[in-house]
């Protein structure tokens, strides 16, 4: 029997068959993906074939190859990736500027994981029903260095509704993961956006401006008609999965087109002289902040909070 993993809870699974059937499933003995070490052998988005018990529930035996997938460096095995959901059409991070604040160099790191697989990345900055004059010009200028770098852009308020029919229509007739720190209002959002829903939330913590876990588990949700979106656990960190150094600038698109300028052919952007990517950086051709970003992935430092 064949279905699609629409909720991970660690050891079960909700495989929702072609005819619209639940099946709680999960894996026989110990489940490996050959070449990769990840905590999630079976994610959310999966296609996967299932043995049907007489209880009812399934037997997972074999998962089929993904289109693509974001993985993130497990907080708990750190020689272990885990992989947030695959096969999607759109990653979507969704940010705050205060209450809490989502550092930039989180973002920067989720983009670059989703340009690695070529996924399309959506960067939603949510709370605007919160702002005051001086946030307005911080987004604006986000909006300004992402839209430089080919990242499509959206201010929203799931509180007050702001733009919220403009965030649907960009999910339209597409499977989406969602994405953020804990706090940001992902569940409110998905709330907002299909009230069948009924994601728990949670206030932010006013001591430590930081929000509490409410999604504990990677769901799945049809939010409309051949749209999909896949609701993700608060993340606190995003280490990078499977990238290697030399790697990072390809997927800086602002770096990427500078390809072949540098004065040596295996620069890497950090200290060389001739460096195309430094001299554009100086310029203001590249935003510094994409840049302070781009070192902090090269030494490898979680600075990304």
């Amino acid at each position: 029997m064949n279905g699609l993993v629409i909720k991970s809870t660690g050891s079960w699974y909700d495989v929702k068959t072609p005819d619209g059937n639940i099946i709680k499933s999960r894996v026989r003995g110990k489940f490996k993906i050959q070449g990769m070490k990840v905590t999630n052998p079976v994610a959310v988005g999966d296609q996967v074939v299932m043995d049907l018990e007489d209880d009812g529930q399934g037997i997972i035996h074999t998962i089929a190859p993904r289109e693509n997938y974001l993985i993130r460096r497990s907080t708990r095995k750190t020689a272990f990736g885990h992989i947030l959901a695959s096969n999607i059409d759109l990653a979507v991070v969704i940010a705050t500027i205060t209450f809490p604040r989502t550092s930039l160099g989180f973002i920067d790191r989720f983009l670059v994981a989703a340009e690695s697989f070529r996924i399309p990345a959506l960067l939603v900055i949510n709370k605007s029903d919160m702002w005051d004059d001086d946030a307005r010009e911080y987004v604006k200028l986000l909006e300004d260095i992402y839209a430089n770098v080919g990242v499509d852009f959206i201010t929203i308020s799931a509180i007050d509704g702001k733009n919220m029919d403009s965030l649907l229509q960009k999910l339209k007739n597409k499977t989406s993961l969602v994405a953020g720190h804990s706090g940001v209002g992902k569940s409110t959002i998905l709330n907002t956006l299909s009230p069948e829903i009924a994601q728990k939330t949670a206030e932010v913590s006013t001591y430590a401006n930081k929000g509490t876990h409410t999604t504990t588990f990677a769901e799945m949700f049809e939010i409309a008609e051949n749209t999909n979106v896949i609701d993700t656990p608060g993340i606190k960190e995003l280490g990078l999965m499977d990238i290697y150094n030399e790697e990072i600038s390809h997927f800086f698109p602002e770096m990427r087109d500078l390809f072949g300028q540098c004065k040596f052919h295996n620069c890497t952007h950090t200290h060389e002289p001739g460096c195309a990517v430094m001299d554009a950086v100086e310029k203001g051709e590249i935003s510094m902040s994409r840049f302070e970003s781009y070192l902090s992935m090269m030494d490898g430092s979680d600075s990304h909070r």
